[in-house]
Protein backbone atom coordinates (compact mmCIF):
# COMPACT_ATOMS: atom_id res chain seq x y z
CA UNK A 1 0.00 0.00 0.00
CA UNK A 2 1.32 3.23 -0.75
CA UNK A 3 1.93 6.17 1.55
CA UNK A 4 -0.02 9.17 1.95
CA UNK A 5 1.37 12.33 1.66
CA UNK A 6 0.49 15.77 3.25
CA UNK A 7 0.95 18.59 0.61
CA UNK A 8 1.27 22.27 1.76
CA UNK A 9 0.55 24.84 -1.24
CA UNK A 10 1.85 28.18 0.05
CA UNK A 11 1.72 31.11 -1.70
CA UNK A 12 2.00 34.87 -1.19
CA UNK A 13 -0.66 35.84 -3.86
CA UNK A 14 -4.10 33.60 -4.88
CA UNK A 15 -2.43 30.81 -4.93
CA UNK A 16 -3.71 29.76 -8.79
CA UNK A 17 -0.04 29.28 -10.05
CA UNK A 18 0.61 26.99 -7.55
CA UNK A 19 -2.26 25.11 -7.74
CA UNK A 20 -1.37 24.47 -11.20
CA UNK A 21 2.06 23.55 -11.34
CA UNK A 22 0.95 20.68 -8.75
CA UNK A 23 -1.97 19.81 -10.99
CA UNK A 24 1.01 19.02 -13.57
CA UNK A 25 3.82 17.74 -11.19
CA UNK A 26 0.85 15.07 -9.29
CA UNK A 27 0.20 13.75 -12.71
CA UNK A 28 3.38 12.42 -13.35
CA UNK A 29 2.91 9.87 -10.36
CA UNK A 30 0.65 6.97 -11.10
CA UNK A 31 0.18 5.55 -7.63
CA UNK A 32 0.74 9.45 -5.62
CA UNK A 33 -1.90 9.41 -2.72
CA UNK A 34 -2.12 13.07 -0.80
CA UNK A 35 -4.43 15.33 0.95
CA UNK A 36 -3.84 19.09 0.17
CA UNK A 37 -4.15 22.22 2.06
CA UNK A 38 -3.94 25.16 0.69
CA UNK A 39 -2.77 28.39 1.87
CA UNK A 40 -3.05 31.57 -0.20
CA UNK A 41 -1.91 35.81 0.59
CA UNK A 42 1.17 34.01 3.35
CA UNK A 43 3.37 37.25 3.60
CA UNK A 44 4.46 36.98 7.07
CA UNK A 45 6.36 35.15 9.30
CA UNK A 46 3.96 34.19 11.95
CA UNK A 47 1.73 32.82 8.97
CA UNK A 48 4.84 30.28 8.16
CA UNK A 49 5.11 29.45 11.69
CA UNK A 50 1.82 28.56 12.28
CA UNK A 51 2.33 26.14 8.90
CA UNK A 52 4.92 24.77 9.89
CA UNK A 53 3.78 23.89 12.96
CA UNK A 54 0.78 22.00 11.88
CA UNK A 55 3.61 19.89 9.64
CA UNK A 56 5.62 18.91 11.86
CA UNK A 57 2.87 17.29 13.49
CA UNK A 58 2.23 15.03 10.49
CA UNK A 59 3.86 12.26 9.09
CA UNK A 60 4.78 12.92 4.96
CA UNK A 61 3.93 16.14 4.90
CA UNK A 62 5.96 18.66 1.89
CA UNK A 63 5.66 21.97 1.53
CA UNK A 64 5.54 23.48 -1.90
CA UNK A 65 5.64 27.42 -2.19
CA UNK A 66 5.46 30.22 -4.42
CA UNK A 67 6.82 33.25 -2.48
CA UNK A 68 8.75 35.91 -4.32
CA UNK A 69 9.54 38.36 -1.63
CA UNK A 70 13.34 36.93 -0.62
CA UNK A 71 13.49 37.06 2.75
CA UNK A 72 10.42 35.18 3.36
CA UNK A 73 11.18 32.90 1.00
CA UNK A 74 14.70 32.31 2.71
CA UNK A 75 12.92 32.31 5.82
CA UNK A 76 10.23 29.01 4.99
CA UNK A 77 13.04 27.20 3.74
CA UNK A 78 15.20 27.10 6.64
CA UNK A 79 12.31 26.54 9.11
CA UNK A 80 11.47 23.46 7.10
CA UNK A 81 14.91 23.11 7.14
CA UNK A 82 14.98 22.89 10.99
CA UNK A 83 11.29 21.03 11.44
CA UNK A 84 12.47 18.41 8.78
CA UNK A 85 9.69 19.17 6.62
CA UNK A 86 10.63 19.06 3.14
CA UNK A 87 10.13 22.52 1.11
CA UNK A 88 10.05 23.42 -2.72
CA UNK A 89 10.45 26.86 -3.71
CA UNK A 90 8.43 26.87 -7.59
CA UNK A 91 9.36 29.94 -8.39
CA UNK A 92 12.72 31.07 -6.77
CA UNK A 93 15.94 29.60 -9.00
CA UNK A 94 13.71 30.25 -12.00
CA UNK A 95 13.00 34.19 -11.33
CA UNK A 96 16.96 33.94 -10.41
CA UNK A 97 17.81 32.40 -13.92
CA UNK A 98 15.54 35.28 -15.74
CA UNK A 99 17.29 37.82 -13.61
CA UNK A 100 21.02 36.63 -14.77
CA UNK A 101 20.02 36.15 -18.18
CA UNK A 102 17.82 39.52 -18.32
CA UNK A 103 20.51 41.43 -16.70
CA UNK A 104 18.28 43.04 -14.08
CA UNK A 105 16.89 43.00 -11.07
CA UNK A 106 13.64 40.98 -10.40
CA UNK A 107 11.19 43.22 -8.32
CA UNK A 108 9.56 40.42 -6.20
CA UNK A 109 6.12 41.52 -5.49
CA UNK A 110 3.74 39.17 -4.62
CA UNK A 111 0.91 39.53 -7.01
CA UNK A 112 2.66 40.71 -9.71
CA UNK A 113 0.83 39.34 -11.87
CA UNK A 114 -2.47 40.58 -11.22
CA UNK A 115 -2.75 44.11 -12.87
CA UNK A 116 -5.56 45.81 -13.72
CA UNK A 117 -3.64 46.71 -17.10
CA UNK A 118 -5.40 46.95 -20.71
CA UNK A 119 -4.77 42.80 -20.78
CA UNK A 120 -6.78 42.11 -17.90
CA UNK A 121 -9.71 44.39 -18.90
CA UNK A 122 -9.36 42.48 -22.51
CA UNK A 123 -10.03 39.35 -20.97
CA UNK A 124 -13.13 40.37 -18.47
CA UNK A 125 -14.74 41.73 -21.52
CA UNK A 126 -14.00 38.45 -23.45
CA UNK A 127 -15.68 36.75 -20.59
CA UNK A 128 -18.69 38.90 -21.02
CA UNK A 129 -19.31 38.40 -24.55
CA UNK A 130 -18.53 34.98 -24.22
CA UNK A 131 -20.99 34.74 -21.52
CA UNK A 132 -23.88 36.62 -23.36
CA UNK A 133 -22.97 34.34 -26.63
CA UNK A 134 -23.83 30.96 -24.79
CA UNK A 135 -25.64 28.33 -26.49
CA UNK A 136 -26.77 30.48 -29.73
CA UNK A 137 -28.32 32.80 -27.16
CA UNK A 138 -26.99 35.55 -29.19
CA UNK A 139 -26.00 35.07 -32.95
CA UNK A 140 -26.90 38.82 -34.84
CA UNK A 141 -22.83 39.96 -34.14
CA UNK A 142 -21.33 36.74 -33.81
CA UNK A 143 -18.63 37.78 -36.40
CA UNK A 144 -17.34 40.07 -33.34
CA UNK A 145 -16.28 37.39 -31.63
CA UNK A 146 -12.61 35.51 -32.17
CA UNK A 147 -13.32 32.00 -31.83
CA UNK A 148 -17.20 30.78 -32.75
CA UNK A 149 -17.63 26.84 -31.65
CA UNK A 150 -20.39 24.54 -33.29
CA UNK A 151 -21.39 20.77 -32.03
CA UNK A 152 -24.29 19.08 -31.53
CA UNK A 153 -25.56 19.31 -27.57
CA UNK A 154 -22.56 17.82 -24.46
CA UNK A 155 -19.75 18.26 -26.79
CA UNK A 156 -17.72 20.72 -24.28
CA UNK A 157 -19.12 23.74 -26.11
CA UNK A 158 -19.71 26.18 -23.21
CA UNK A 159 -16.68 24.78 -20.57
CA UNK A 160 -14.36 25.17 -23.19
CA UNK A 161 -15.66 28.84 -23.98
CA UNK A 162 -14.85 30.05 -20.93
CA UNK A 163 -12.25 28.38 -20.82
CA UNK A 164 -11.04 30.49 -23.82
CA UNK A 165 -12.55 33.41 -22.75
CA UNK A 166 -10.14 33.33 -19.69
CA UNK A 167 -7.41 33.52 -21.78
CA UNK A 168 -8.63 36.69 -23.34
CA UNK A 169 -10.92 35.05 -26.48
CA UNK A 170 -14.15 36.26 -27.34
CA UNK A 171 -16.13 33.20 -27.90
CA UNK A 172 -19.40 32.49 -29.06
CA UNK A 173 -20.74 28.73 -29.58
CA UNK A 174 -23.80 27.29 -31.25
CA UNK A 175 -25.29 24.40 -30.57
CA UNK A 176 -26.49 22.19 -33.79
CA UNK A 177 -30.10 21.58 -33.33
CA UNK A 178 -32.99 21.83 -35.10
CA UNK A 179 -34.33 25.27 -34.73
CA UNK A 180 -30.86 26.93 -34.48
CA UNK A 181 -29.48 28.79 -37.49
CA UNK A 182 -26.17 29.06 -38.50
CA UNK A 183 -25.07 32.52 -39.33
CA UNK A 184 -25.31 33.08 -42.71
CA UNK A 185 -21.97 35.41 -42.32
CA UNK A 186 -19.90 32.31 -40.77
CA UNK A 187 -20.29 30.41 -44.13
CA UNK A 188 -19.38 33.39 -46.44
CA UNK A 189 -16.04 32.90 -47.99
CA UNK A 190 -15.55 36.44 -46.34
CA UNK A 191 -15.85 35.21 -43.18
CA UNK A 192 -12.71 36.43 -41.02
CA UNK A 193 -13.65 34.62 -37.48
CA UNK A 194 -12.69 31.07 -36.84
CA UNK A 195 -15.28 28.90 -37.01
CA UNK A 196 -14.53 25.20 -35.65
CA UNK A 197 -16.40 22.42 -35.07
CA UNK A 198 -16.56 19.68 -32.12
CA UNK A 199 -17.45 16.17 -32.78
CA UNK A 200 -17.26 13.18 -29.99
CA UNK A 201 -17.59 9.42 -30.42
CA UNK A 202 -21.50 8.51 -30.48
CA UNK A 203 -21.39 5.84 -27.62
CA UNK A 204 -19.58 8.24 -25.23
CA UNK A 205 -21.81 10.98 -26.37
CA UNK A 206 -24.68 8.61 -25.39
CA UNK A 207 -23.66 7.48 -22.16
CA UNK A 208 -22.95 11.15 -21.30
CA UNK A 209 -26.47 12.61 -22.17
CA UNK A 210 -28.12 9.39 -20.03
CA UNK A 211 -25.87 10.87 -17.20
CA UNK A 212 -27.63 14.14 -18.21
CA UNK A 213 -31.08 12.78 -18.75
CA UNK A 214 -31.24 11.22 -14.91
CA UNK A 215 -30.90 15.41 -13.38
CA UNK A 216 -33.28 16.17 -16.47
CA UNK A 217 -37.47 16.74 -15.56
CA UNK A 218 -38.30 17.23 -19.09
CA UNK A 219 -40.39 14.55 -21.52
CA UNK A 220 -39.96 13.54 -25.10
CA UNK A 221 -36.04 12.71 -24.81
CA UNK A 222 -36.00 9.28 -25.97
CA UNK A 223 -33.87 10.55 -29.07
CA UNK A 224 -31.40 12.65 -27.07
CA UNK A 225 -30.28 9.78 -25.98
CA UNK A 226 -30.73 7.26 -28.61
CA UNK A 227 -27.70 5.65 -30.07
CA UNK A 228 -28.43 5.88 -33.40
CA UNK A 229 -30.22 9.22 -33.33
CA UNK A 230 -26.72 10.47 -31.94
CA UNK A 231 -24.90 8.63 -34.71
CA UNK A 232 -27.00 10.81 -37.28
CA UNK A 233 -26.85 13.89 -35.27
CA UNK A 234 -22.64 13.57 -35.53
CA UNK A 235 -22.72 12.70 -39.22
CA UNK A 236 -24.62 15.40 -39.95
CA UNK A 237 -22.43 17.78 -38.05
CA UNK A 238 -19.37 16.56 -40.29
CA UNK A 239 -20.94 17.20 -43.35
CA UNK A 240 -22.00 20.38 -42.25
CA UNK A 241 -18.38 21.21 -41.45
CA UNK A 242 -16.62 19.92 -44.14
CA UNK A 243 -18.68 21.64 -46.46
CA UNK A 244 -17.86 24.82 -45.31
CA UNK A 245 -14.38 23.55 -44.36
CA UNK A 246 -14.51 24.39 -41.23
CA UNK A 247 -11.29 22.84 -39.32
CA UNK A 248 -12.64 19.69 -36.81
CA UNK A 249 -11.62 18.60 -33.27
CA UNK A 250 -12.53 15.29 -31.63
CA UNK A 251 -13.35 15.80 -27.94
CA UNK A 252 -13.84 12.31 -27.28
CA UNK A 253 -10.88 11.99 -24.45
CA UNK A 254 -9.83 15.15 -24.44
CA UNK A 255 -9.52 17.85 -21.30
CA UNK A 256 -11.19 21.43 -21.84
CA UNK A 257 -7.29 22.52 -21.62
CA UNK A 258 -6.15 20.05 -24.53
CA UNK A 259 -9.54 21.42 -26.47
CA UNK A 260 -8.81 24.59 -26.09
CA UNK A 261 -4.60 24.15 -26.76
CA UNK A 262 -6.05 23.07 -30.26
CA UNK A 263 -8.31 25.69 -31.16
CA UNK A 264 -5.85 28.27 -30.25
CA UNK A 265 -3.59 26.79 -32.42
CA UNK A 266 -5.80 26.71 -35.53
CA UNK A 267 -7.45 30.18 -34.81
CA UNK A 268 -3.13 31.27 -34.67
CA UNK A 269 -2.86 29.28 -38.26
CA UNK A 270 -5.82 30.98 -39.56
CA UNK A 271 -4.93 34.82 -38.24
CA UNK A 272 -1.61 34.30 -39.70
CA UNK A 273 -3.00 33.46 -43.32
Amino acid sequence: MNEKYNVYLVSDSTGETLDRIFLSLKSQFANFEYEKKEFAFVRTTQQIDKILKECSKLENAIILYTIVEIKLAKYISECGEKNKVPCFGILGNLILSFSKLLNQKAIHKPSAQHVLDEEYYKRIEAIQFTMSHDDGKKINDVTQADIVLLGVSRTSKTPTSMYLANRGFKTANIPLVMDQKIPEELKSKDNKTCVVGLVTDPERLADVRRNRVTMMKENNIKEYTDLNFIKEEINKSKELFKKHNWPVIDVTRKSVEESAASILKIYEIQKNK
